[in-house]
């Protein structure tokens, strides 16, 4: 059985083409931990930013030969996979860089607006 670690390595590597995956102490001491309570089964999830196959936002697209820096991560043992945490990211599902309710308002009669 591959370790977490080897797993994730897989992924970055092969998948979105880095040259080095690292893992920060407390995402090695996290995936030890998962491995040791018998959860190495599990898949892996890994959350990074969708602009990049890299976790950095500013390399757009598909680089090559980057490093893919794992700083955290978490188990979901209820659903059945281990979230590595890459670079800067925050959590939350898909949303846009401008959120909808910036158009959402007001107008002149007091009718809300921009809501469809």
């Amino acid at each position: 059985m591959l370790k977490r670690s080897e797993k994730i390595a897989t992924v970055a590597t092969r998948i979105y083409h880095a040259g080095e995956v690292t893992f920060s102490d407390a995402a090695a001491r996290r995936l030890d931990a998962f491995q040791a309570a018998g959860f190495g089964h599990l898949p892996v999830c890994i959350a990074k930013t969708q602009y990049s196959f890299s976790a950095d936002p500013r390399l757009v697209g598909a680089p090559e030969g980057h490093t893919f820096p794992v700083r955290n991560a978490r188990l979901s043992a209820g659903a059945g996979f281990v979230v590595a945490f890459a670079g800067e990211i925050m959590t939350m599902p898909g949303l846009p860089r401008v959120p909808a309710a910036e158009a959402i308002g007001l107008d002149r009669s007091g009718a809300v607006k921009g809501l469809f």
